[in-house]
């Protein structure tokens, strides 16, 4: 059972379609979520006399009946106190339950066996006094309604769904610009760690112990870790760029394979053991907007099929970084699948929780992204800053090493000096404050040992 479930808050800019009945209900399901969902439990909040929506929750259907009524329960007061929290509560909730037929198994009979859940359903809601004004069963094409007993309009056989792009919801939707991206399950496959037996992943699973060997002793070390932090931005850096300039495919599996082929196996085994840094990780979410969003995403999916076997728990990192960056360029439904992986591979993975929270209570992203503009921009001042700082004290040392005619003029003092010591053959005193070589490098090392704070471990991220 996926124990973390999707919420969505009403979108009160988008325009006002008027539902009539059960079957354009079942239409505008896909429409509203942004995908078909799957083997999904979905409630929408109803407001006012109209039936406004409201906020919305996705979860997945637990397999074991005896999860059912703690789970009718806990639904039924996320959605009543989230859309209580963002201002009025629910005057009303219809329940959809998706699923498709199992080997052998028709859409009725998927029906049939999910009523008690439907029936759990409702009887929450209505312990918070909020009615489930329809609950609606899809499946195999075809939906039925557990709550219209006149067979004339809600047969036993159920109503087939509308053709797509027939509907008036589907009309309308296309006005607005909104896609339907396909299925739940296939958003999910671009993103889920591929099987054994797929071609590749026994070589990628070997490149991640041979990597892990390598890195490990290496992060463990405050040194150490700092340079492993730099090694892995700049090479994912070098894949964003890789996969920028690689070709443009409309079908989404021929284009990640193509991905995958741009990607050999150390590179990515080296950039996804990095990125469990945590510092790593929060530079590489920079890479959110603009032209660097698309192949950073890209390339997040991609690390993300690469946990193989016993890695699954590391896709947690690029899980994360794909659910932020599809946030943050206005993808919320792309952005749900992709955290909610995150949270099934690694349920404590902190940076997913924040962010699947802020998502779900349709927060702004501007001011995530502002703070790690921020933090670029402080960064790379600090960058220039050393950088002058260390042409000034070449420059020093070029000055106060020059020889006479070497066409440097020695500064006054160091002239009287010279002089000093050419009339009374003593040795000239280097001036105070002059660094050397090797006092320099040791400052370096140990304001990279002071900045080294980053944790080695996968914890505290």
């Amino acid at each position: 059972m996926n124990k973390h479930h999707d919420t969505t808050g009403p979108t009160d800019d988008q325009q006002q379609i008027t539902l009539r009945g059960p079957a354009e209900l079942a239409d505008a399901l896909p429409y509203m979520m942004g995908y078909h969902p799957t083997d999904s439990i979905v409630m929408v909040a109803l407001h006012g006399d109209r039936g406004r929506f409201g906020g919305r929750l996705r979860l997945g259907i637990p397999r074991s009946p005896r999860e059912w009524p703690p789970v009718a329960e806990q639904l039924a007061e996320c959605l009543v106190e989230g859309c209580e929290r963002r201002g009025s509560r629910p005057d009303g909730i219809v329940v959809f339950l998706c699923q498709d037929p199992a080997e052998g198994e028709t859409g009725r009979r998927v029906m049939e066996r999910l009523r008690p859940l439907a029936q759990r359903l409702r009887t929450a809601c209505g312990t918070l006094d909020v009615p489930v004004y329809e609950a609606l069963c899809i499946s195999d094409g075809r939906f039925w309604s557990y709550c219209c007993p006149d067979t004339r309009c809600c047969p036993s056989e159920g109503n087939p769904l509308a053709l797509p792009g027939t509907s008036v919801m589907a009309a309308a939707a296309a006005y607005a610009g909104i896609q339907v991206r396909g299925s739940l399950r296939e958003m999910e496959e671009r993103l889920r760690p591929w099987p054994y037996e797929a071609a590749g992943a026994a070589e990628q699973l070997h490149a991640l112990d041979r990597t892990g060997a390598a890195l490990v002793p290496r992060i463990l070390d405050a040194e150490g870790r700092a340079t492993v932090r730099t090694e892995t931005v700049r090479l994912a850096e070098q894949l964003v760029r890789r996969l920028a300039d690689g070709p443009r495919i409309m079908d989404t599996a021929a284009a990640d394979t193509e991905d995958d082929a741009l990607i050999s196996h150390d590179e990515a085994a080296a950039v996804i053991l990095g990125l469990q840094d945590r510092e790593t990780r929060d530079r590489a979410a920079e890479w959110m907007e603009g032209a660097e969003a698309a192949p950073a995403l890209r390339l997040w999916r991609a690390l993300a099929r690469r946990c193989v076997g016993a890695y699954v728990e590391h896709s947690a990192a690029p899980l994360t970084l794909a659910g932020w960056v599809s946030w943050s360029t206005g993808d919320e439904p792309g952005a749900r699948v992709a955290l909610g992986l995150a949270l099934e591979a690694d349920p404590e993975y902190v940076f997913a929780r924040l962010l699947h929270q802020a998502c779900n209570e349709g927060l702004d992203p501007e001011s995530l992204r502002r703070c790690l503009r921020d933090e670029r921009d402080a960064r790379a001042a600090a960058e220039a800053r050393a950088a002058s700082g260390a042409r000034a004290r070449l420059r020093g040392r070029s000055v106060s090493g020059a020889r006479p005619g070497s066409g440097v003029r020695p500064p006054a003092a160091r002239r009287k000096r010279r002089t000093a010591r050419s009339a009374t053959g003593g040795a000239a005193t280097a001036p105070r404050g002059t660094v050397g070589p090797d006092g320099a490098a040791a400052h370096a090392r140990t304001r990279a040992v002071r900045r080294g704070g980053g944790r080695g471990s996968r914890s505290g991220r």
